[in-house]
């Protein structure tokens, strides 16, 4: 299925009181306090009647080359557009996005209209999206409407996507913001949105005023589900781990499939968060599941292994055999080798949880010289297997998971064993083969 195509619906406008950069002076004073929040100076002009109608005022800001002699840096203002549509705003949009509440105060005790959207958002959208809870606070104590849709299909809610945007959040929730209110066009709630950008605080928020955990978009997502496709970088993998957490406590399936039969899982294996992979196998996720292209959590983790290493993707192969996952075809190593064989860990969790290998040259022939040259003592180990069996060591390991198949992870804690034995039998890193 191809990417949605979303179409702009037309809109009629008061062409009278669009203004352009062809304004008078006196208009492109107001907008340069308006930026700035002059107060004084914003009310000396609409507080004259000659102009009070300003604050109807709509501003075209999509015509760059016209408004580049303006006395302002225009480009770090977001006001202006590289489409060829109209980028509409008002006094309230400004004031109320550049969070200055005084301004904006007095432009509705002037009558401003607080729902005005020439541009297809309120001012209530513009003050969370730039994550502005005072002019929230205001514009809500007058009258805004906490569920105004955009033209995007978004609510202000689900705007508030920066940490910086919980207190917007939790001041449109107590003026009646619908907490499970879902967007147009992908039908995602607030709380899809929260775990989408890993907002823990924003996520117990919604919890604790009834969001509900299992509610699918579109694309069959949970916020669970949504939680582990978005892509993480090294830095994120704890902030996203405590957010499920969070969801699995207050009962999110942890095999609920989308729209592809991808699990969270799955998404969490493709994403390489260790943390999150743990919670999920230890709350009884499907360690075997395919998705439609015939595909288990191991195949995507393995496809990750070279453009995540410092996520320790390792760690997560290890827990997926430790949970009963099926194992990699063994014509099929020598591949695997080579795509994964900047990740040694890797490489050895996964040939120890086999008896025997038929090493060949097909596998010297998968590792460039550069990696064998910087792990050379451990592919030294595995290439010596060629001609030599495996331990008696490793064969009474192997004989030990395979009866206890699907229940390391209960079993082995329990058992009577020095601490070195049993993280040997959980195949802890060795560094070799043997």
């Amino acid at each position: 299925m191809g990417p949605k195509i979303k179409f702009k619906k037309q809109k009629k406008y008061r062409t009278d009181v669009i203004m352009t950069a062809q304004a008078s002076g006196w208009v492109l004073q107001f907008w340069n306090s308006l930026l700035v929040g002059d107060e004084v100076r914003i009310l000396s002009i609409i507080d004259d009647p000659e102009y009070a109608h300003l604050l109807e005022a709509i501003y075209d800001t999509s015509d760059i080359e016209e408004w580049k002699n303006f006395r302002f840096n225009y480009k770090g203002l977001r006001l202006w557009s590289l489409t060829y549509e109209q980028d509409l705003t008002t006094p309230l949009h400004i004031t109320a996005g550049r969070g200055f509440t005084d301004c904006l105060r007095h432009l509705l005790l002037r009558g401003a209209s607080v729902d005005f959207a020439p541009g297809g958002s309120t001012a209530l959208h513009e003050a969370c999206q730039e994550c502005q809870p005072d002019c929230v606070k205001v514009l809500l104590e007058y009258g805004a409407n906490a569920n105004a849709v955009n033209e995007d299909g978004l609510m202000p809610l689900h705007l508030c996507t920066e940490p910086e945007s919980l207190e917007c959040a939790r001041r449109i929730i107590q003026f009646g913001g619908a907490i499970n209110g879902r967007s147009v066009d992908e039908n995602n709630t607030p709380l899809h949105v929260a775990a989408r950008h890993g907002l823990l605080a924003h996520v117990d928020l919604y919890l604790r005023h009834g969001a509900a955990v299992e509610l699918q978009n579109d694309e069959g997502q949970t916020a669970l589900n949504t939680a582990c496709s978005q892509p993480q970088e090294h830095s994120a993998l704890e902030r996203y781990a405590r957010v499920c957490q969070r969801l699995v406590d207050a009962g999110a399936n942890v095999s609920m499939c989308d729209t592809d039969k991808h699990t969270p899982l799955h998404m969490a294996c493709r994403n390489a968060n260790p943390e999150i992979v743990e919670l999920l196998l230890r709350n009884s996720a499907s360690v075997n599941l395919m998705d439609y292209g015939g595909e288990a959590p191991m195949h995507n983790i393995l496809k990750m292994v070279a453009y995540k290493l410092e996520h320790g993707p390792e760690k997560i192969v290890q827990e997926l055999l430790n949970y009963g996952s099926i194992r990699v075809w063994p014509g099929a190593l020598p591949k695997v080798l080579k795509y994964c064989c900047v990740s040694p860990r890797t490489i050895e969790v996964l040939l120890n949880a086999y008896s025997q290998l038929k090493v060949n040259d097909r596998w010297e022939e998968a590792v460039p010289p550069e990696v064998f040259q910087e792990h050379q003592g451990f592919y030294e180990s595995v290439f010596a297997l060629a001609n030599t069996p495996r331990s008696l060591q490793h064969l009474a390991r192997h004989r030990i998971r395979t009866y206890l198949e699907g229940r390391l992870h209960k079993v082995v804690p329990k058992l009577g064993l020095p601490t070195f034995l049993k993280n040997y039998l959980m195949l802890e890193f060795r560094g070799y083969i043997h």
